[in-house]
């Protein structure tokens, strides 16, 4: 199969869909893969790399042309003409919070599979795990980051210093994200707390952190009670293939500190915070009831050596299958058809058809 691999246009993402070595991978088995110039440059991958990997290095018009067209994040308007019947589009999509993206892969007639839909049967998600893990952490290292005076902040150090406390850290949610913002907040010596809705969770949670991090119910009161009192709070909430749901609205956030700083990875399923909207990396921050709000929706391209390693190993299995199997691929592999949001001109994901019903 020919397998195409762009470079990313959104905003600093410098992630890339393939990495040299899995292309290596991939022409071991006789696909022939085309790589977009530079694509791999921002994740410290020369086309020099990819060509010693079998790839062939050519233009972004002849990289859509292609069978199997493998990214890292959602097309960009300006990449919607390059969409076909007869693709198969292998990315993230997060459909959820974006309509237009939606009705333009319905209408372009491509097969379009979300690496954060495709769910094992045992209810783990395998492409977005790996995102999650570095999203996670990330959220704790921007947050001190913009609380520091100089960023705007309020000047609090996570970690507090002998005499002074530490700061507090407040996380809307116990899954992947949640789990690694915490190890990093604790690491850093902050108060943590996690709020979750699932009991079954809270009790694991507490198996790895035992008393050192507060773990609490999520309940409207509890939620209240808790958000002003925080330094860093972090939005961690999924619902799959749905929008994530407003935990804190605008009044709470009136009541946090001037100087706190928000940050919401559910950003890209439409964020859990009120008054939290999509940022870039280009222009991370803004001020709102006197509280930073960080609210990037493609954190890991901040990182984009790690992130893209990380990214495939786990996407390149599935991508070996779509490319030795095609369409057929979905029959034989559960989990990869589970990611198949778009085919044939219809909206196929029941969740993401349950946020678009119209469509």
């Amino acid at each position: 199969m020919e397998i195409g691999v762009p470079k990313e246009i959104k905003d600093q993402e410098f992630r890339v869909g393939l990495t040299p070595s899995s292309v290596r991978v991939l022409t071991e088995q006789r696909h022939q893969v085309y790589v977009e110039t530079k694509a791999g440059d921002g994740a410290g991958f020369s086309d020099q790399e990819y060509e010693k990997s079998g790839a062939k290095i050519v233009s972004n018009r002849e990289i859509w042309s292609r069978e199997l067209v493998v990214k890292v994040k959602e097309p960009q308007t300006s990449e919607y003409q390059w969409l076909r019947p007869g693709q198969i589009l292998f990315t993230y999509l997060h459909l959820a919070a974006e309509r237009a993206l939606t009705e333009n892969l319905i209408n372009s007639g491509v097969t379009a599979i979300a690496y954060e839909t495709v769910v094992l049967e045992d209810g783990r998600l395998p492409l977005l795990t790996p995102m999650s893990v570095i999203a996670g952490r990330l959220s704790v290292q921007f947050g001190a980051r913009y609380l520091e005076k100089q960023q705007g902040g309020s000047g609090v150090l996570l970690g507090g210093s002998p005499g002074v406390r530490p700061g507090q850290v407040v996380i809307l949610g116990g899954g992947v994200v949640g789990t690694e913002a915490a190890k990093i907040a604790v690491g850093m010596g902050a108060k943590v707390a996690i709020l979750d809705i699932n009991v079954d969770r809270l009790a694991y949670l507490e198996t790895l952190f035992g008393s050192r991090v507060e773990l609490l119910y999520s309940s409207s009161s509890q939620v209240e009670a808790i958000v002003p009192q925080a330094d860093l709070l972090i939005g961690a909430v999924l619902i799959l293939g749905r929008r994530a749901p407003i935990l804190v609205n605008r009044d709470l956030v009136k009541q946090m500190r001037p100087g706190s700083v928000i940050i919401d990875v559910a950003v890209d399923q439409g964020g859990c915070i009120d008054t939290l909207r999509p940022t870039s990396h280009t222009h991370p921050t803004y001020v709102e009831e006197g509280v930073i709000h960080f609210g990037v929706p493609n954190m890991p391209g901040a990182v984009p050596w790690t992130a893209t390693q990380a990214l495939n190993n786990s996407t390149l299995p599935y991508v070996i299958k779509l490319a030795n199997q095609g369409l057929l691929a979905l029959e034989s592999d559960a989990a990869l058809n589970q990611g198949l949001n778009v085919h044939n001109h219809a909206l196929i994901h029941p969740a993401v058809q349950a946020v678009f019903p119209d469509l």
